[in-house]
Order: structure tokens, then sequence, then C-alpha cells
């Protein structure tokens, strides 16, 4: 019998009640900023290359594509199990990259920024396209973990089996390569709610990585690498 796939959506939903707080607070200290009792002291709002902007920025590009995979893959294959771990990640993320943009807007800062190298705000050799625990992107990747062009349409002409097979494996360094981007933010950002959101991404993808290795079991293939 088939393993039941988790959902995902409490990271999402979890987060989305977080932001709503965060934003409500805000209000009610602007609100209160003439009156005689004290108000609370507004958030801060993160600098251009801070760690809370710069894993906005790169994790709201991470995440686009894991949607992307996950459409492709929807059309290549009839696999129930398959086709509902793709609908959960894409729901999933295309909901956080929501409000990882939305922050940005929040804070008056570019969604894009000239001549900032891909996870530079993490440090060390981030900036030169890796980063600690998961190592440099490969040829034709932006970010560690992320497709190559090739794979995409290695993927979108794939079906069957095969399709769900290189999903599966792709998928997998895809995630490997968010949850370190993740656990960064979770250590460095300064933005409590945006810290939430990237623990979450961590405790969902791990527990992916895990369903995902099963899966690719039941297939007779392997993670990559």
């Amino acid at each position: 019998m088939s393993r039941a796939i988790p959902r995902t959506y409490w990271a999402a939903g979890t987060a989305v009640l977080l932001a709503l707080l965060f934003a409500a607070a805000a209000t009610v200290a602007a609100a209160n900023g003439g009156s005689a009792a004290p108000a609370p002291a507004a958030p801060r709002t993160p600098g251009l290359h801070s760690a809370d902007a710069g894993f906005a920025r790169d994790m709201a590009v991470h995440h686009q594509q894991a949607v992307e995979m996950s459409f492709i893959v929807r059309d290549r294959t009839q696999d129930e199990a398959v086709r509902t771990l793709a609908y959960d990640i894409a729901n999933t993320q295309a909901n956080q990259r929501g409000m990882l943009l939305g922050w940005l807007d929040l804070w008056g800062l570019p969604k894009v920024v000239a001549d900032e190298p891909p996870m530079s705000w993490m440090g060390g050799s981030a900036g030169h396209g890796g980063h600690a625990g998961h190592g440099p992107a490969k040829p034709g990747a932006l970010m560690p973990g992320m497709a190559t062009k090739e794979e995409l349409e290695q993927l979108g002409a794939a079906s069957g089996r095969d399709a769900e097979v290189l999903f599966l494996q792709l998928m997998t360094d895809h995630h490997k390569g968010g949850v370190t981007m993740a656990e960064g933010c979770a250590q460095q950002c300064g933005t409590p709610v945006e810290r939430d959101l990237a623990q979450g991404m961590v405790d969902a993808q791990r527990s992916e990585l895990t369903l995902m290795a099963d899966m690719l079991k039941q297939r007779g293939a392997t993670p990559r690498g």
C-alpha cells in the first residue's frame, strides 16, 4: 500500500496568520503614535542588502522554479501520488513566494538588485553561487539545487515513470538547496515572522525529502549525487 502524502499547507497557513498579525501590529503602532500611552516600537525595516531582503528575493526565484517543475510533471504522468505531491509543492511554494514578494513591497525594496550575486546575503562563498552545506550551483543553474534549462526540457519531454523519477530527483536536489537557504534565514534574518516562515520551510521540505526518497525507491531509483 502506498504511503500517504503529508500536506504542507500548515507552513503557509501559519506564516499567513503571522504576517497578518505583523501587519496589524504595525497599523496599531502607527495609529497610536500621537497618544499619551507609549506605543509599541515599530518593526525595523530591513535594509537593501540585509539577510531578510536577500532571502526574500532569492527564495522567491527558487520557489518559482519548483512551481514550474510541479506543473510540468502534472501533465507528464497519471500517477496519483506524484501528481498529489506536485500539487502540494506548487500550492505551498506559490503561496510562500507571494508572501516573500509582498514583504519586499511592504519594506519598499526592489525584487531584483542589479549586480547582486545570488546568495550573497549568506556571506562566505555564497556570493559566488554556493552556500555552506550544499556547495556551488552546477553549471547552468542560478542557485544551488536549481535545475538547468536542459533539465527542465528533459522533464518536459519525458512521460510516465521516466518523468516521475526525473521530477523526484530534480525536486530532491531543489529541496536540499532550499533547506540550506531557509536555515540561513532562520539563523540570520531579523524579522521574526520571516524567520518563522523559513523554519517552516525547513521542516516541511525535510519531510518531503524523506517522502521523495521512498517514492524513488518504489520506482527502482535513487536520488542523484
